[in-house]
């Protein structure tokens, strides 16, 4: 959804999960804008017949399985049947695409995963460098750096000039707290330069509007009696901040009060207004699970796999209690709009919540990488328009 509101046009959407496949489905037949023509194809992305897809599109955007590399698995990476790095590359191979946009969990650029992750960097630098059927991963990583450091392929090959980033999405707008990789690659005969787009909000902003102007309080109408006290582990950096003459030029950490301050409690009946907003009964608080703050980003949904469904995705209120979120409070954690419709039981649509990107991180992203290719083909108009000129 990113992507297109980023003005790409999808040729093909491959998913394999038929929850996440049967929402798209139920969002077409209700209309909504944004997916009604996307091309959806539910199944395995490896049979997918990707010879109806032509070489040289703009985009190449998706994100493998997160269970190889993710804290909470089993930490298999490349041991793991999940692992489509490898196919990943080989699409990269095929296609030939302008450019691509990778994004994966923060555990894969752990220590432990720092050889694996630079083998991926290097065969999605170097495609055309495959591994031999008798080469280990380890051996087939030796000749990629042999191949970066020699340089040859630079000059007539399939290269990508790649950049990866760790982002925390609360720093982009989004009221979540969620780590993430992006891997983002330029095929490199464009000379495409391009960097990372910049930060727009800090929790430096967060702090000032909630201890220094007292701006966050106000706007949500909170009395200077019921506001909490300044947490003692934050007094330095707090009196540090007010010592600032002019107030910071990021906007703040978006908080779980400001995502939902105009839904109702879903507790009180279910609003007609909202889709996917009934209560679900049954949050409590254990080791690891000790739900999110409303004057802070959320922490990371998870997709919850493990432990209760839906995993630690509960919110703290204001009286200490603790209750989950609902579908459409964790799709505006996710920035999913409200009209976007989820399919499936409350476990099933928590879990697609839990594996997606959040809508509006996804939309920067691309849409970064979008003005970079229109610039490219601005310049070629500009050069065709010289030569007829001449």
């Amino acid at each position: 959804m990113g992507v297109s509101l980023a003005g790409f046009e999808s040729l093909a959407v491959v998913e394999w999960d038929r929850w996440a496949c049967d929402t798209i489905r139920e969002n077409q037949r209700r209309g909504y804008p944004l997916v009604q023509d996307w091309p959806l194809w539910e199944g395995d992305v490896r049979i997918f017949d990707w010879l109806s897809i032509p070489e040289d599109i703009d985009l190449l955007a998706g994100g493998p399985p997160c269970q190889p590399f993710s804290m909470g698995g089993k930490h298999k990476a490349y041991g793991d049947e999940r692992d489509m790095f490898p196919f990943t590359v080989e699409l990269v191979r095929r296609l030939k695409p302008k450019s691509f946009i990778i994004e994966n969990v923060k555990g894969l650029v752990r220590s432990s995963f720092a050889n694996y992750y630079q083998y991926i960097l290097l065969q999605l630098e170097f495609p055309e460098v495959t591994r031999r059927q008798c080469d280990t991963w380890t051996d087939h990583l030796r000749r990629l750096q042999e191949e970066k450091t020699s340089g040859a392929l630079h000059v007539n090959g399939l290269t990508y000039n790649t950049v990866s980033t760790l982002v925390n999405a609360a720093d982009y707008g989004v009221p979540q707290k969620r780590e993430r990789v992006f891997i983002i690659g330029f095929r490199s005969d464009l000379g495409i330069e391009w960097s990372f787009p910049r930060p727009t909000h800090s929790y430096d902003a967060l702090l000032y509007s909630q201890w220094v102007s007292g701006e966050y309080w106000e706007k949500h109408k909170i009395p200077k009696s019921k506001r909490p006290v300044i947490p003692e582990s934050l007094e330095t950096r707090i009196k540090k901040l007010s010592g600032q003459l002019l107030p910071l030029e990021d906007s703040a950490w978006r908080t779980v009060r400001d995502a939902l301050m105009d839904i109702p409690d879903p507790r009180k009946g279910a609003a007609k207004e909202f889709y996917n907003h009934g209560f679900q009964d049954g949050a409590r608080i254990y080791k690891g699970h000790t739900g999110s703050p409303l004057d802070l980003p959320a922490k990371t949904l998870k997709a919850g796999d493990h432990g209760v469904p839906g995993g630690e995705n509960m919110m703290v209120m204001d009286d200490g209690c603790v209750r989950y979120f609902s579908v459409r409070e964790s799709a505006r954690l996710q920035t999913f709009p409200d009209g976007y419709v989820f399919h499936g039981s409350w476990t099933e649509t928590m879990r697609q919540l839990g594996n997606a990107v959040p809508v509006a991180l996804a939309r920067r992203v691309a849409a970064s990488v979008a003005v970079c290719l229109a610039e490219i083909e601005i310049h070629k108009l500009i050069r065709a328009k010289r030569w007829n000129a001449a």
